[in-house]
């Protein structure tokens, strides 16, 4: 049993964590399996007659003293190969990354924020992390359409998640900010799975406390830029005026994209546009590519920080129906890669993409996109090499 625990779930643990390597049996007959991923030993099934294979064998951790398993042929770490190791086993993390508990040695994270206590319409993103995980399983190493090669690149891998309280909204801020001082003082680039997005001010919150007043790539059907609701100044409707009001955006440097839907004011878009946004409706974004759009904007965003917060209802429902607050005609996955690969060149700080509400998509689609999403804003990170 420690044999088949062990093979599921040793290349998503740190290989610092080898003590308990140590502790495993190895009792049973070894034989290397040699592959373009390297070198990995492999103790074939008692039962089986047949030549020791990947789909008949146990994983097991390689000699004391030797790479650590999860390089896979790299000094960074790798998502592991469907072609070796079945997509359903293992410990449930963003693309089957090794899991640690810090960020200190990293130069991207990936953290889920479990948060959906300022939701106003359907709750249901604080599951959003877990689903995204569970679909990342389908996200390969390379971008064979950029050619961006991130795990080449960078050192990336899962943290885990804020323990958010519930109960308490001001109180997860307070959480989700202190975690994230740590994540931006250790010098790692944060990729978060929300949650919904209230969580983005936090977040700005330590992000602008290191990096001062942020640009802002903001994807989403709605503007959250709303004052007060039922009294309260924090939800998941006020999160961007509440960075305005602390001074965590330079104003002159965001753009709100997709931004559609009936309102309670005759002009939607006043406040932003008052602060100096640049709003571009989703009519504005129909039937056309958005690469000229993505050009503008990188002028505009020029060398200075800039921080990606992608809210999954800027998509439209016919693609992404598992959401809190769905609004209908809006932007197509083709149009999210465009704008997340137009952000290549950028000075990225950070990351987000939210309000992912899994039971509202039994087919699993909506966190499958957004798990890619989330890797194509990996891939567009400062220091990515282009293959």
């Amino acid at each position: 049993m420690r044999h088949l625990l062990w093979a599921g779930c040793f290349q998503l643990l740190p290989w610092q964590a080898g003590p308990c390597t140590r502790k495993l049996t190895t009792a049973v007959t070894s034989a290397v399996a040699t592959s373009h991923c390297g070198p990995w030993l492999l103790a074939p099934l008692a039962t089986s007659s047949s030549s020791p294979s990947v789909s008949k064998g146990f994983l097991q951790p390689p000699i004391l003293g030797s790479r650590a398993p999860c390089c896979w042929g790299s000094q960074f770490n790798v998502p592991p190969s469907a072609l070796l190791v079945a997509r359903p086993v293992g410990v449930c993390s963003m693309m089957r990354l090794p899991v640690q508990a810090s960020a200190q040695g990293l130069d991207a994270a990936f953290v889920g924020v479990p948060l959906d206590t300022g939701t106003s319409n359907r709750p249901g993103a604080r599951f959003g992390p877990r689903q995204i995980r569970a679909e990342s399983a389908m996200v390969r190493r390379y971008n064979g359409s950029t050619g961006a090669a991130p795990f080449d690149s960078l050192r990336v891998a899962d943290i885990g998640d804020v323990n958010v309280n519930l109960y308490n909204l001001p109180d997860s801020c307070r959480l989700i900010r202190e975690s994230y001082q740590e994540i931006v003082a250790s010098g790692c680039v944060p990729l978060t799975l929300g949650g919904e997005h209230t969580i983005t001010y936090p977040i700005l919150q330590a992000l602008a406390a290191k990096h001062g007043p942020v640009g802002l790539v903001h994807v989403d059907a709605h503007t959250d830029t709303g004052d007060t609701a039922l009294g309260e100044k924090i939800y998941h409707g006020t999160p961007f005026r509440r960075c305005v009001e602390e001074r965590l955006l330079d104003c002159s440097r965001v753009v709100q994209i997709g931004v559609r839907g009936s309102s309670y004011d005759p002009d939607p878009y006043e406040y932003s546009r008052q602060q100096g946004f640049w709003v571009v409706p989703a009519e504005e974004c129909w039937m056309k590519s958005l690469e000229p759009l993505m050009g503008e904007v990188r002028a505009q965003m020029g060398d200075k920080p800039v921080y990606i917060s992608f809210d999954i209802d800027g998509l439209d429902p016919a693609y992404a129906p598992g959401t809190g607050t769905p609004e209908i005609a809006g932007l197509t996955p083709a149009q999210a890669l465009e704008i997340i690969r137009g952000c290549k060149g950028l000075n990225i700080v950070g990351c987000d993409l939210v309000e992912v509400a899994p039971m509202y998509d039994v087919s699993g689609n909506t966190a499958l996109l957004g798990a890619n999403l989330l890797f194509e804003m990996l891939c567009v990170l400062p220091g990515v090499r282009t293959l």
